[in-house]
């Protein structure tokens, strides 16, 4: 089944974070038992950029590695029917994080996650940020399904 995506306060539904942690703005096309693809439409405004770093803004690697792992954890609750079921997707492990173009203010970081291996409490899954079609993050990573 796809489903030709869905808008932020969709997002909300699947996804527990809440400011300043919610880094997933909009589903752009999700696969079940297959792939989606999110955005985060990346602001000045954030507040990692006050600090990282003055007077050369970039993301920080390690929230576009989270902003995957969000993107996969919808993917994970319309997989597996989560939804109002009180389990969450909790990360397990991080493995072959690379980092290759620097993500900056104004940009739309484009999320897309999909499963490698999927079991009922523990799914695997590749993901890859990129903007204007250069892969600035790619990861593998394990998340663990568990009760909230």
């Amino acid at each position: 089944m796809s489903d030709s995506g869905f808008d932020v306060v969709e997002v909300l539904k699947r996804l527990p974070h809440r400011y300043p942690m919610l880094l997933v703005d909009r589903v752009e096309t999700l696969t079940v038992d297959e792939s989606i693809h999110a955005i985060k439409a990346v602001s000045f405004n954030e507040d990692f950029f006050q600090g990282h770093f003055p007077g050369r803004p970039i993301m920080p690697g390690v929230l576009q590695i989270e902003a995957l792992a969000q993107a996969a954890g919808i993917l994970a609750v319309e997989t597996l029917g989560l939804a109002d079921s009180g389990k969450l997707v909790y990360f397990m492990a991080i493995e072959n994080a690379k980092f290759r173009v620097p993500v900056e203010p104004g940009c739309l970081l484009n999320l897309h996650a999909s499963f490698v291996q999927k079991r009922a409490r523990v799914c695997k899954f590749h993901g890859e940020a990129k903007v204007d079609g250069k892969v600035t993050c790619e990861v593998d990573f394990t998340a663990m399904i568990a009760d909230g």
